[in-house]
């Protein structure tokens, strides 16, 4: 993996972090296509079954480096978002792995956005939140305004998105934004310990949770009672569901496989 991305494999999970610290972490084009292949690599490797996100030095990330859309000939929105960004998003809620993100540091722009698609989100005492892009006359991207809305409810993530005032991790915790706050010390350890205690889980199970959420998004409780039952039944047909059910009967720790 390139440079402006690290990218190493423990206890299986795949840890990605985010390597540009001389510039908070922000994107350009190289570091975005990077992440996409860590996020594929992660996903091709069936000895990974769990991914930690998160950014080296101060910030996790602060989005988009705007020397990238300056110069004679800067690259477009359009083309920006889809080569870069939703891409990502996309892996990120598609992935059939639980993604562990932690933010050790301010989380600005589509940095914040990206935070904010993984699946459990921890954040440490000093990290803020901040919806950047009303600061330079942009709209929010990088699934904000799908995902924010759903997280704090509209009245909130139309504050924020609007004022583009920064949120503390506290906060960010108080109102739901994400799962919760870890002390700066620690914090690498304890989203370590989650990922690591989710890849020993039965994470075809997990992958499966995944899929009922994002299918959520856009049901009625009619259409999510159906596809709960259909995805119970492929749950019900896993190693891991057999394996767990004669643990419990047995009252013996399981040994998942991820299967």
């Amino acid at each position: 993996m390139e440079e402006n991305i690290l990218f190493h494999q423990e206890n299986n999970v795949g840890h990605i972090t985010l390597n540009r610290p001389d510039v908070f972490n922000s994107f350009n084009r190289e570091m975005a296509l990077n992440l996409q292949k860590a996020l594929k690599q992660c996903e091709e490797d069936p000895g990974v079954r769990a991914i930690l996100l998160t950014g080296n030095g101060k910030a996790f990330c602060a989005g988009q480096d705007l020397k990238q859309m300056t110069g004679d000939n800067p690259p477009s929105f359009p083309t920006v978002l889809n080569d870069q960004y939703n891409p990502i998003v996309r892996q990120l809620r598609g992935i059939p792995l639980p993604v562990v993100c932690l933010v050790n540091g301010v989380a600005a722009g589509a940095g914040a956005n990206i935070a904010l698609a993984c699946d459990i989100t921890l954040a440490v005492e000093s990290a803020s939140f901040i919806q950047a892009f009303s600061k330079i006359g942009l709209i929010p991207d990088s699934g904000g305004t799908f995902t924010l809305p759903r997280l704090i409810g509209w009245q909130r993530a139309a504050a924020l998105m609007m004022t583009g005032d920064k949120v503390p991790a506290t906060e960010a915790a108080a109102m739901g934004m994400i799962a919760r706050v870890v002390n700066d010390k620690d914090g690498v350890a304890e989203a370590t310990a989650l990922a690591e205690k989710l890849a020993k889980m039965p994470t075809r199970g997990l992958a499966l949770t995944k899929r009922a959420l994002n299918y959520s998004f856009d049901s009625d409780m009619e259409k999510q009672l159906a596809i709960e039952t259909e995805l119970q039944d492929i749950a019900g047909r896993t190693h891991d569901y057999q394996e767990g059910l004669q643990a419990f009967i047995e009252k013996r720790k399981p040994e998942f496989k991820g299967e």
